[in-house]
């Protein structure tokens, strides 16, 4: 579906000028143009409908074909086919595509119309086919509605409610307008809707409707409840199990909540929700990253999963390394010293770390890192993934980017990171760069390959950029099960000599290295240990550094999205 939702009423206003201009020559599908555009910018001003009833009184046929479906419809047109369908006696076909647009553009009020929220639509529907379009409604938003957007689903909830009314004991009707009731926040209603189906007929999807408006509410024992009664209407359905499961682990019943999902991995090791939510919850069990590199690599080997998880963003968020950077040491954030003489080259013609100075980027791979640089990612895979949009650029700019970082960008981003911490953004610019290093001439064996070389020589004769070339070296071996050996070691010999180092004088960045550590893929027990060791006493010493940069990083989400 094309684009076009604003709702500014002027420039709507001068479109229903151009096409009643149009009506009146007599050019209908140039009016049929401006309506569409008059709709996707005021869906519910009287004037665009009163003219689209115009069009269609001229077009003779009810109007419908001069908005037709094609590949990429804008959204204006499909709108208004659907208030025509509607107007030709076929409602359900127009609300399936008034159901459409709201999932393009979830704000825009466009079933904000009478033929919508008016009782007899609920008549002439029937409680099947008012319960299929809540359900696609349901499908089109998350669950919970964002507060800005709700407004707009306030026609499909009085058209539940006018559904209900005429069919009062119709249970799938009942569960599809609780769960839409509780997607809007309507949870007392939920819960009230979601019973009367289960007292109507009780069935699998009447409990789980229940129990998550159970769970809405507040009222935690009821919810678990239902959802155990649906696993006894149907013991197959593994998803209600992982429900149940993430219910106890988020009210502290954390080993009963392992219990739910080590039944369920019984009956199928490799159902999707199940795999998420064990290695999620073994996560919170015991912190080890070896639960959220599984997670991952399940991922990676199941791409068809049946639906999107944020299980390891969830656990990710706000961890040193795992989802955001550390703050950076003390005197650090300046460029990095690249091209000093006397610490060997890589070999061969290209740009090196330490083999000659290195000029600045170019304008291109500036542009492209201001676009890319955030000091949060959702997690290791999803930074890999983001930093291929630095994957065509040559190793000059790269390293460029190093040594003589972009300004920050003209963006709040930008503008937050300038005015707090400039040393941020420089560390920002540090890892990215790096990741984007990883996506160079990726078809190079990983022992002997440029990647690699160039990553190892930052990490040990760079230290401004040590850190950020490490991370990038334990990014691969996330993405990479193959790398994972050979990172292990380079970072456990890192972290060896910081730990030697801390017995003899402080290491400003002991405690950064040992969360990287802790983020790495097939670490050995004792490097583990070494590494919760140094974070635990460092991170007490920088608790104030630790809040300040998780309020500044609260600052930049809430600012920059």
């Amino acid at each position: 579906m094309a684009e076009g939702t604003d709702d500014r009423a002027l420039p709507a206003t001068e479109e229903l000028i151009l096409a009643r201009r149009a009506l009146d020559s007599g050019e209908l599908t140039h009016a049929a143009e401006h309506v569409a555009a008059a709709l996707a910018r005021a869906p519910t001003l009287p004037e665009v409908h009163e003219t689209l009833a115009r069009l269609a009184a001229a077009s003779g046929d009810g109007g419908i074909d001069l908005f037709p479906l094609q590949h990429h419809t804008f959204v204006g047109a499909v709108v208004a086919r659907a208030h025509l369908l509607a107007a030709a006696g076929r409602p359900a076909e127009g609300l399936d595509l008034l159901v459409a647009a709201t999932a393009h553009a979830p704000g825009a009020d466009w079933a904000g119309v009478p033929w919508v929220t008016s009782p007899e639509l609920a008549e002439r529907l029937g409680p099947e086919q008012a319960a299929r379009v809540l359900m696609q409604v349901c499908a089109a938003v998350p669950d919970p509605v964002a507060p800005p957007n709700r407004a707009a689903l306030s026609p499909y909830l009085t058209l539940a409610r006018n559904a209900v009314t005429v069919h009062p004991e119709h249970a799938l009707l009942l569960g599809t307008a609780s769960a839409l009731a509780r997607r809007v926040e309507e949870v007392p209603l939920a819960v009230r809707w979601a019973a009367r189906g289960v007292r109507a007929a009780p069935s699998k999807m009447g409990e789980v409707w229940l129990g998550y408006a159970l769970r809405s509410a507040g009222r935690t024992r009821e919810a678990l409840a239902a959802l155990r009664r649906a696993v006894e209407h149907d013991p197959d359905d593994l998803a209600v199990y992982a429900d149940i499961a993430g219910t106890l682990a988020d009210h502290g019943r954390l080993e009963e909540a392992l219990r739910w999902i080590e039944r369920a991995l019984a009956r199928n090791p490799s159902f999707d929700c199940a795999v998420h939510t064990a290695h999620r919850l073994r996560f919170q069990r015991d912190g080890a990253v070896r639960h959220l590199v599984a997670l991952a690599d399940f991922v990676r080997d199941h791409p068809d999963d049946s639906h999107e998880h944020g299980d390891l963003a969830e656990c990710c968020r706000g961890r040193p390394w795992l989802g955001q950077v550390t703050p950076a040491p003390p005197a650090s954030g300046t460029a990095a010293t690249l091209g000093r003489p006397g610490t060997g080259p890589l070999g061969g013609s290209e740009p090196t770390v330490a083999a000659r100075p290195t000029s600045p980027p170019s304008a291109e791979a500036a542009r492209r890192l201001r676009q890319l640089a955030h000091p949060a990612w959702p997690h290791p895979p999803a930074a890999y993934d983001a930093a291929v949009g630095l994957a065509t650029l040559d190793l000059a700019d790269l390293l460029g980017l190093l040594a003589h970082p972009p300004e920050t960008p003209q963006t709040a981003l930008g503008r937050v990171l300038a005015g707090q911490d400039p040393a941020l953004w420089v560390r920002c610019v540090q890892v990215w760069t790096c990741l984007g290093l990883l996506h160079h001439r990726t078809d190079e064996p990983w022992p002997d390959s440029t990647r690699r070389r160039v990553l190892v020589e930052l990490a040990h004769e760079v230290p401004e950029v040590a850190e950020a070339a490490l991370f990038a070296l334990v990014t691969a071996a996330w993405v990479d099960p193959s790398v994972r050996t050979d990172v292990a070691a380079l970072v456990t010999e890192r972290l060896a000599a910081v730990a030697t180092a801390v017995r003899h004088h402080p290491v400003p960045n002991a405690a950064s290295l040992a969360h990287l550590a802790l983020a790495t893929p097939d670490l050995d027990p004792e490097t583990i240990a070494t590494a919760r060791t140094l974070a635990g006493v460092t991170v007490r010493k920088r608790r104030g550094v630790t809040r300040a940069l998780r309020a500044l990083l609260r600052r930049l989400l809430r600012r920059s999205v």
